[in-house]
């Protein structure tokens, strides 16, 4: 590869000395125009030598590069950050969408804690809790499951809990299938497919996993299930005609059904909302100044312009205190259904 871009570059020299002389001679370009010229045919080749017919770029992932960077201690990670605070989220409607909704949301911790931030983006929700015990992540927005694993796990703590459009700390998931499906129930379900959310997504696996059971269906008694990674994604394949029925969260629900899209067929009780978590490694008077924004948060008027779909997560209403006592429903179902061991 070094002999062919050397004899590229000798080449282009010869043919660039050439081509300055018969300009000379003809006196048809002004000096900056035949500098320019000779750049160009000098540089050309350059690049045609190093990206030879047939060659084909390597597709490279970054994601292993990423942890092996940071799978150090999580203090040192934290201490040696001089940067932003890192804030994390379980995925929720699609990668796009939930950036889009945090990013001014961010901006609003900026602005109101005295402090910078700078989101986290990861795919899977067992990322979102190993980064924010180990330290990659400051902060995180999670739900119950994962706000359990990450305090069990790692020593995590929550700060806040989200309120609903009835300014409650809880939500709700629903089963649903197509609009012009005939399953009409629960007990229906029996014998056909169902696309949960994540595995580890409390109103995508784990609430309607116990709506099934409490309706007599294991898994065992379905002809298949999956678990399609969003609840976007449990949406778009019910819709699609991959599977009979799904479990969703509440919001997404009440909008497909709006546009026509969907038919529940059955809502849950309520459960407790999504948090924001902390990692054990942040500092104590950082926690404290976030925790007091967090509180602050007034999305339906006082900060409502700057932010974006903010009533499309679960904290349409801001935030309320956490209360430890609500999530032991929760705790025991992540060990029913081996999450927890």
């Amino acid at each position: 590869m070094f002999f062919q871009i050397a004899l590229g570059t000798i080449l282009a020299l010869k043919k660039a000395m050439v081509v300055f002389l018969i300009m000379l001679r003809k006196h048809r370009f002004t000096a900056r125009a035949i500098l320019l010229s000779l750049l160009i045919i000098i540089i050309t080749p350059l690049f045609a030598s190093s990206c030879k017919k047939g060659e084909v770029p390597k597709k490279v992932s970054l994601e292993g590069r990423i942890k092996t960077a940071e799978r150090d201690n999580g203090a040192e990670n934290l201490q040696s950050d001089a940067g932003a605070l890192k804030f994390g989220f379980d995925l929720r409607l699609g990668p796009k969408e939930d950036v889009r909704i945090y990013l001014p949301f961010l901006k609003y911790l900026e602005q109101n804690s005295g402090n910078r931030f700078s989101i986290r983006f990861t795919e899977k929700y067992e990322d979102t809790v190993e980064n924010l015990g180990n330290g990659i992540t400051h902060f995180a927005a999670m739900g119950p499951v994962n706000s359990v694993l990450a305090k069990e796990k790692y020593g995590a703590g929550c700060l806040v809990m989200g309120l609903n459009s009835e300014g409650k700390p809880e939500y709700r998931a629903v089963i649903f299938t197509k609009i012009d499906s005939p399953i009409k129930n629960l007990k229906d379900l029996k014998g056909k497919t169902f696309a949960f959310g994540d595995r580890r997504s409390t109103q995508g696996h784990i609430i309607p996993r116990k709506m099934l059971e409490d309706a007599g269906i294991t898994p065992a008694n379905l002809k298949g299930y999956s678990f399609t990674g969003s609840h976007t994604n449990t949406a778009r394949a019910v819709l699609n005609g991959e599977y009979d029925a799904g479990g969703i969260q509440d919001n997404l629900a009440k909008r497909l059904v709006k546009e026509g899209k969907i038919k529940v067929i059955a809502v849950s009780k309520p459960y407790p909302s999504s948090l924001i978590c902390y990692s054990k490694y942040v500092d104590p008077l950082i926690i404290k100044a976030v925790k007091s924004t967090l509180l602050s948060f007034d999305p339906q008027n006082k900060h409502k312009k700057q932010l974006v779909d903010w009533d499309k997560t679960e904290m349409p209403n801001g935030f309320t205190e956490f209360n430890s006592a609500t999530l032991e429903e929760i705790k025991t179902l992540t060990y029913k259904y081996g999450l927890l061991k």
